[in-house]
């Protein structure tokens, strides 16, 4: 008896051991991790409006736009470069420039209203019913792009439509379903855009 005892613990501590074992696994990883969208903070573009306060001082807090050049211009310091910039390094940009007129400045900049740097703009181009560059937004997706351009037109060939997508500095094609993601509503067609794709769509061949 106490050998068929000895051999049902043996098989208790073995099937613990696997059950552990199979828990601690690590998780599955995503095969296409490259499209995950990444952490950013946004940077300020041409076009882009600058709500620019500085504390106490009113009279030198103001609305700008950011000029074609990247640049704008406050009654104290001209030809500030604001492009390519986060709100906040701007800021204390300002900070330092205003520190020659003004004691120990606190300047805040708000943009309110976005449109982004050329190079993370998503560009939708051929068979769009508005093709334009949208500014890109975190986690935006294809559908939100289409529905920003208002959608196809009647000679889009939506199927063989691709993003094109730089990864690495190597330019990677990505062949997207419109028609099925917008005519018959297969959400697997959706996928993540990241800054600067491009979405081509063709025109059918009848």
């Amino acid at each position: 008896m106490w050998p068929q005892l000895a051999r049902f613990a043996t098989l208790l501590l073995a099937s613990a051991l696997i059950l552990s074992g199979c828990a601690s696994r690590a998780p599955a990883v995503n095969p296409d991790a490259s499209v995950q969208p990444e952490a950013r903070d946004y940077r300020i573009g041409p076009g882009d409006t600058l709500n620019i306060i500085v504390w106490r001082n009113p009279e030198v807090s103001l609305v700008v736009p950011v000029r074609p050049d990247g640049k704008f211009s406050t009654p104290l310091v001209e030809d500030i470069e604001a492009s390519g910039k986060t709100a906040t390094v701007l800021a204390r940009e300002i900070e330092k420039s205003l520190a020659k007129f003004i004691q120990d400045p606190v300047v805040t900049v708000v943009v309110t209203n976005f449109v982004g740097t050329y190079s993370e703009q998503i560009r939708v181009i051929g068979q769009a019913a508005k093709p334009q560059a949208l500014p890109y937004r975190k986690e935006m997706s294809l559908l939100d792009v289409i529905i920003a351009v208002g959608g196809t037109t009647e000679f889009a060939a939506g199927n063989k439509a691709n993003v094109i997508r730089n990864v690495d500095g190597q330019q990677k094609r990505i062949a997207v379903r419109l028609d099925d993601l917008m005519k018959d509503g297969d959400i697997s067609a959706n996928m993540t855009m990241r800054p600067g794709d491009i979405l081509v769509i063709p025109e059918s061949i009848f």
